[in-house]
């Protein structure tokens, strides 16, 4: 069968070869006039093909189409033509997903090749030069119909790009010069800037699910509703602009739709926003009246647009709590099915069958749907599709106790997901699935599944519970792959340390130990029976007035804590070395040196080290001659420390002069940057001109599970964990010489999230270094700056890191004066243990 792209080859070599045949019978002006009218024919018909082959998921034969047409009329310097093209381009580089290559086309076509950065992901805040200097590009864009369509195309793709800042005043700017002529894009307007805003608003919803502090969460839910009411005022103003098309209304309806059932979501958690749930509840039944009882609108948008409208429909069905909607849902989707069918779309005839497997009821006909769509996606090789539809499957399979089938399609369901973050995380972190909705509970389901049976493969609980937990720190970070290594792949290794994994299933707790000789041994516990001693450890431990807390209430825990944990795995450990935890979830802020057996606490035995998912850098020891450090640190209050992010109620820390001054005695050389000299820009400086193995740093710190809100409080400035890692990335990508020890002293984890020690981890990843030491809570200055005193005496005299700070904390639990675990217990090291 010939295919489209040859029969468009073919007909454009015969239309040559009868106008060469024409043309040569002219005049030379008629020749001229002539070739222009063969060639701006020529282009039409490119353009119109690359149309019909994007409609056919036919991206990549679409774009080579549309750049031969940009050559044409390059050729004929129709600048009219030119741009037209060049955003029929962005259109294929979106449906391939080459979302930046899209987005430096438009600037292409608009001639906005000024503007750097504006297309560059990696750039976190847009500068006010950059904003202002988008503002007067604009305004000097003639109005156009066809540069409102590409300037509207650039605010969508910046959106996409999570560029929402840019994309809103791109997108204001342009309504502005479409109101200037009344332009009919204005409604196209409208319905983008309602998307930029409830774009806003579902990344703050994201936020607030995943953060537990109080304060932060407080802050986030005041935004909220203001985010929604605007994104609301757009659409509602869009769908009552006069002779408005009933297509563009209906796109309006539908967004607005999908926004009050997410929203209603979030209101019916909040007790105190009764009376906002129930009239939220009220419009969300009479804008699906409306919808229904305006379906021609649907028969209003071409086919792949019509199929999304209805799909989209069906989907935001499904999710209100009424059995009557659920017979709706189910009719939108079978006509979008059969209009998928109609034209043979393969990915149409995927969300088709999945979103029927969605909205039915009887679970074989859910089973039977799901197999479908996942059928229609493999065939294209969508793993962008299929994951979605072997979660579901292997959900149900799990149900049904067909255990190899639900492994089977939860191990395929975890490697496209993984191939699709890989590809987000290359355009933008912020374009991350919302992690713990979408993509958690599948990693927990097949662990339990493997954990159920007689022989479990421990190997593999490890390996999902690695790359869980490695997912879980990338999408806090939004900052792309992060360049790890698992604990069982590292080499050159003298010995294999004691690896201890602790994974929190809700109703288990799973411990894996792993010997040095490699061999695993599980044992499991009903979370119940531990629950308590956790979370009442965490208490204290989080607790303003902790230093005052009696030792017995944290030695009752903790020791809880051990003997349903740790006691049973004993006989699998050595009496003394190295233990390496990788901790999930509230585990990661609790502190295993504090754990104890009834006479002595764990650190008393062993030197410990924590990983976050099994994977650190390559592990390398800290040599006599890289005891050349950079040291900053603030011994009081600076200007920094009004910022809104700062951590609360902070004080002077006079101490922090001592420490600074007795780490320079303990290397071999430093750079000491006290206060005032402490600035973002000296610290950046020194950071990049100079090779400084270790990085000790003694100032106020917040470690949040807003990644914000994890902040080191510089002199004149905070740097908060995406400043850290522009800082650091140069030297950790371009030098052989990477940190090899980076030191946060005087930090602590923000107050009432069992999660925020994420941020610890967050800023070790970012740093670059391979062994990280940061404290859990906000320690005595005094007593810290003795404890470091004591490391670096260690790390001198040739210990590994862990074994340097064991004895550095061994020191003040046995010093009268700072026994209790408030003054030792919170120090964790991160990373490498050598």
């Amino acid at each position: 069968m010939i295919s489209l792209q040859c029969c468009f080859k073919y007909l454009f070599s015969g239309i040559l070869g009868l106008s060469l045949i024409l043309i040569q019978s002219s005049s030379p002006a008629q020749t001229v006039k002539k070739e222009k009218e063969f060639l701006k024919n020529q282009a039409a018909s490119l353009t119109s093909s690359g149309h019909e082959q994007l409609a056919l998921d036919q991206a990549n034969e679409a774009l080579k189409t549309w750049q031969e047409s940009t050559k044409i009329y390059r050729q004929l310097n129709d600048q009219e033509g030119i741009t037209e093209s060049l955003i029929n381009q962005n259109l294929a580089f979106q449906a391939l997903g080459l979302h930046k290559q899209a987005c430096n086309t438009l600037l292409e076509a608009l001639n906005f090749n000024t503007i750097l950065g504006i297309c560059d992901t990696t750039l976190q805040q847009p500068a006010l030069t950059q904003k202002e200097q988008l503002t007067t590009l604009i305004g000097k864009q003639e109005a156009t119909s066809v540069n409102l369509l590409g300037l509207q195309n650039l605010g969508e793709v910046l959106r996409i790009l999570g560029k929402l800042n840019e994309s809103e005043t791109v997108l204001q700017e342009t309504l502005t010069l479409a109101k200037l002529v009344s332009s009919s894009k204005i409604s196209g307007i409208y319905l983008s800037l309602g998307n930029i805003e409830q774009t806003i608003y579902q990344q703050l919803q994201d936020k607030y699910s995943w953060i537990e502090e109080p304060l932060f969460r407080e802050q986030i839910a005041n935004i909220i509703p203001q985010k929604a009411q605007k994104s609301l005022w757009y659409y509602q103003t869009l769908e009552n602009i006069p002779n408005i098309s009933k297509s563009a209304k209906l796109q309006a309806q539908l967004n607005h739709l999908t926004l009050l059932i997410s929203w209603e979501k979030l209101l019916s958690h909040q007790p105190n926003q009764a009376n906002l749930h129930q009239k939220v509840n009220q419009q969300i039944r009479v804008l699906v009246n409306q919808i229904d009882g305006n379906s021609s609108a649907f028969l209003e948008l071409s086919p792949e647009p019509s199929i999304h409208a209805r799909l989209n429909f069906a989907n935001n069905l499904s999710q209100i709590p009424d059995e009557q909607l659920k017979s709706v849902a189910i009719r939108y989707a079978k006509l979008a099915l059969k209009m998928a069918e109609t034209i043979n779309s393969i990915r149409w005839l995927s969300y088709s069958f999945g979103t029927l497997g969605k909205v039915s009821t009887q679970t074989e006909q859910k089973q039977a749907y799901f197999t479908k769509a996942l059928g229609f996606a493999q065939s294209i090789r969508a793993s962008d599709i299929a994951y979605e539809w072997q979660q579901q499957l292997g959900l149900i399979y799990q149900k049904q106790g067909k255990t190899e089938l639900a492994i089977q399609n939860y191990n395929a369901a975890i490697a496209n997901m993984t191939e699709v973050r890989d590809s987000l995380l290359s355009t933008n972190g912020d374009l991350q699935f919302s992690f713990q909705s979408e993509m958690e509970p599948t990693y927990r389901n097949y662990m339990r599944l493997l954990l159920t049976s007689p022989n479990p493969d421990l190997k593999r609980v490890i390996e999902i519970n690695e790359g869980l937990q490695i997912a879980r720190l990338e999408n806090f970070l939004r900052c792309g792959k992060l360049d790890l290594v698992a604990l069982n792949q590292l080499q050159n290794l003298k010995s294999a340390p004691t690896v201890i994994h602790i994974i929190d299933l809700g109703d288990t707790i799973e411990v894996i130990a792993q010997s040095t000789d490699g061999s695993l041994h599980h044992h499991s516990i009903e979370s119940k029976l531990v629950r308590f001693q956790i979370d009442h450890l965490l208490e204290a431990l989080q607790n303003e007035n902790f230093s005052e807390v009696g030792e017995s209430s944290i030695t009752t825990s903790s020791q809880g804590i051990y003997e349903k944990l740790i006691a049973p795995i004993k006989t699998y450990l050595p009496p003394s070395g190295t233990l390496v935890f990788t901790l999930d979830k509230s585990f990661q802020s609790i502190p295993m040196a504090l754990l104890y057996d009834g006479k002595h606490y764990l650190i008393e035995r062993y030197s410990i080290a924590e990983t976050l998912g099994s994977r650190i850098r390559q592990p390398r020891v800290l040599h006599e001659n890289q005891m050349i450090a950079l040291i900053a640190g603030l011994s009081k209050l600076s200007p920094s420390s009004i910022d809104p992010n700062a951590p609360k109620n902070m004080e002077n820390l006079l101490p922090s002069k001592q420490e600074i001054e007795n780490v320079e005695k303990q290397t071999k050389s430093s750079v000491a940057l006290l206060d005032n000299k402490f600035t973002l820009k000296r610290f950046k400086e020194e950071l990049t001109q100079n090779n400084f193995p270790i990085v000790h740093i003694t100032t106020h710190g917040q470690f949040s599970s807003d990644p914000l809100k994890t902040v080191l409080v510089a002199y004149d400035k905070l740097i908060n964990i995406r400043d850290f890692d522009s800082l650091i990335r140069g030297k950790t990508e371009n030098s052989q010489d990477a940190i090899e020890l980076l030191v946060l002293s005087a930090c602590e984890t923000a107050k009432g999230n069992k999660q925020s020690a994420m941020g610890i981890a967050g800023m070790a990843a970012q740093a670059g270094a391979r062994s990280t030491v940061a404290t859990l809570w906000r320690v005595d200055a005094d007593s810290t700056a003795l404890l470091m005193q004591e490391f670096y005496k260690g790390l001198n005299n040739g210990l590994p890191k862990a074994e340097a700070l064991r004895q550095a904390q061994l020191s003040l639990l046995s010093n009268p004066k700072y026994k209790k675990a408030y003054y030792w217990g919170g120090f964790l090291l991160v990373g490498s243990w050598l």
